[in-house]
């Protein structure tokens, strides 16, 4: 098959927050954009019920409403949506390549990088069923749904551990549940889990199943040394075992971090090679919330435009 080509301004790969919000401001500065959505479309907000931190929301939307609320805003203005994946890119000179499926090669003048991280799961069948209906990769959006009642979170790192502390502010109990004997976490934030009295630790524990016809009833958790399972009664699963970037085929031109997220000039959404800009969780290791993604998507967009006409300048 032969590739197509074509020629653009401003590139857009990725549709979440931080996609649109790149997308409204590059196309109101007359950028002409061309949004690439992505393997799924509207980010991980798709597969989240209830936003109820979004600014501008007083009594909270769903996710995939709020990603079509986005959306439409961008086309308004004219960014020109479609789908399509992005299989792999040439930053190594100009314009920046980038190949859409396989068979559709785009070059843009300036390319933004909104592609976002995925949440990383244990892989159970239960775990993927009940996703969104009391099992959740992110526990500031949703601990608030569950004040006062029981709940589980996975993970053994500084994430598992802050987010085990901030739902011990809003949960009756919250168990922890810690595959070996020891955590990866730093020693102060083991201490303040440790510290805290209605979080308990199962330490060399996995789990088994989550339990629950609609919504999360419970948790079969297995101990790893003596074989035995038990059940624990909770109406919150939370899953905090990390998040991978969607940077890959960006990883040989673009310079990151040792866990693949893409590395900005501090302030800015200035990758190192000029142009290419990044912005949301793909390159967010930190706050990972709708609201911050958007704020570095209107950075990227205000940076591409300046960089444009930096270009018309010489």
């Amino acid at each position: 098959m032969e590739t197509q080509k074509e020629k653009v301004k401003c590139l857009i790969i990725g549709s979440g927050p931080a996609g649109y919000t790149a997308a409204i401001y590059a196309s109101r500065a007359g950028l002409k954009p061309v949004m690439y959505q992505g393997l799924q479309p509207g980010g991980q907000l798709t597969i989240t019920n209830d936003v109820e931190n979004y600014p501008g929301y007083p009594t909270g939307i769903n996710g995939p409403q709020m990603m079509e609320d986005f959306k439409q805003q961008a086309e308004r203005f004219g960014t020109d949506v479609r789908y399509g994946i992005a299989t792999s890119v040439d930053f190594s000179g100009k314009p920046h390549r980038v190949t859409i499926d396989e068979q559709t090669e785009i070059e843009a003048d300036t390319v933004i990088l909104a592609t976002g991280a995925s949440a990383k799961w244990l892989g159970l069948e239960s775990e993927a069923r009940l996703n969104g209906s009391g099992v959740s990769a992110c526990a500031v959006c949703d601990g608030f749904f569950y004040r006062g009642q029981e709940v589980a979170i996975v993970g053994a790192g500084d994430t598992a551990c802050e987010e085990a502390h901030y739902l011990s502010n809003l949960c009756s109990k919250v168990y922890m549940i810690v595959r070996r004997d020891e955590m990866r976490a730093s020693q102060i934030m083991q201490n303040r889990v440790k510290n805290t009295p209605n979080i308990e630790i199962l330490w060399n524990s996995v789990t088994e199943e989550i339990l629950g016809e609609h919504a999360v009833e419970g948790a079969k958790i297995k101990n790893t040394v003596t074989g035995e399972t038990t059940e624990i009664k909770v109406t919150g699963f939370f899953v905090a075992i990390g998040h991978e970037p969607n940077s890959k085929i960006f990883q040989p031109y673009l310079e990151h971090d040792e866990s693949g997220y893409l590395k900005t000039i501090p302030g800015t959404s200035k990758t190192n090679v000029d142009g290419v800009f990044a912005c949301g969780d793909v390159q967010d290791n930190v706050y990972r919330q709708a609201v911050t993604a958007a704020g570095t998507g209107c950075m990227a967009a205000l940076d591409a435009e300046r960089y444009l006409a930096s270009l018309e300048d010489h």
